[in-house]
């Protein structure tokens, strides 16, 4: 099994929205997912609590069967529209991926 998580700190303001709303709608696509991309076998998403300095503002986890899954998903379309959303609403992103 693969767990893959990714960190986001999002801008202030884009798209027309607040971060806070940003966040919220991410969080939805990427939700819906689920139920459209077979090679997702869990998923969490998670807000910052604590706005620190060194904080991000949301996580994704998600696990996967093989790197061969991950990357099924990584190129699915419906991944990639959402994602396309997530580069014009963020700041910057980090990645982890590690065998369980």
């Amino acid at each position: 099994m693969i767990r893959h998580i990714v960190m986001w700190k999002f801008k202030e303001y884009a798209e027309g929205k607040t971060k806070s709303e940003n966040i919220a709608l991410v969080r939805e696509g990427l939700h819906a997912l689920v139920g459209e991309i077979s090679e997702i076998k869990k998923m969490k998403t998670g807000v910052d609590l604590m706005h620190t300095d060194a904080s991000m503002d949301l996580v994704l986890v998600t696990e996967f069967e093989s790197l061969q899954t991950l990357g099924v998903y990584a190129v699915h379309p419906k991944h990639v529209k959402v994602a396309e959303y997530v580069k014009k609403v963020v700041e910057s992103r980090v990645v982890l991926d590690y065998d369980m």
